[in-house]
């Protein structure tokens, strides 16, 4: 067994037994055994550690590798929010500024973050003869707009009128220039 062990590990005897096994592999329909893929060699104009980095101008992104524009946006109001407003224009319609006031605040403080709200309440501040609240309001829906082209829109409209009722009309027709106006 001895004498057997090192004819295997002999150069000639590893060879001999790796060949018979494939010549099976081959003869019983089996596939031959795969083989071992060899590393890449190493790129010969790579960067050498030795020398420094030439700047040069930035390699434009090609469009393929450009994130994707994001997806349009259309803020909605929620149901709790939609029945405040639906209530604050019953109230504002009937005269009653004040409660329409408090009820947008309600609402204000269920969606801070909705531009819809923040329009309602700059034409509820316009309704007050307070152009300069409801500029403040209509920038702040803008800002909150991003996206959303319809609201963006109506945001800008309510800015506009809120200027106009300031005597800032070249600044009234600035906004109303804007993309999102179109």
């Amino acid at each position: 067994m001895d004498q057997e062990h090192h004819s295997l590990t002999a150069p000639g005897g590893l060879w001999a037994v790796t060949g018979l096994l494939t010549l099976t592999a081959l003869l019983s329909g089996c596939p031959a055994p795969a083989t071992r893929p060899s590393l890449p060699s190493a790129p010969t104009d790579a960067p050498r550690p030795d020398v420094a980095a030439q700047p040069g101008p930035a390699a434009p992104i090609p469009p393929a590798s450009r994130p994707p524009a994001p997806p349009p946006r259309e803020h909605h109001l929620s149901p709790a929010t939609r029945s405040l407003v639906t209530q604050a224009r019953v109230l504002l319609a009937r005269g009653d500024l004040d409660a329409a006031s408090s009820t947008l605040d309600r609402a204000l403080r269920i969606e801070p973050g909705n531009p819809l709200l923040w329009i309602e309440r700059g034409r509820l501040r316009l309704a007050e003869s307070d152009p300069r609240q409801a500029e403040g309001c209509g920038r702040k829906a803008l800002a909150l707009a991003s996206g959303d082209r319809g609201t963006q829109a109506q945001a800008g409209r309510l800015l506009a009128d809120a200027l106009r009722a300031q005597q800032r009309n070249p600044e009234a027709r600035d906004v109303e220039a804007q993309p999102y106006m179109r």
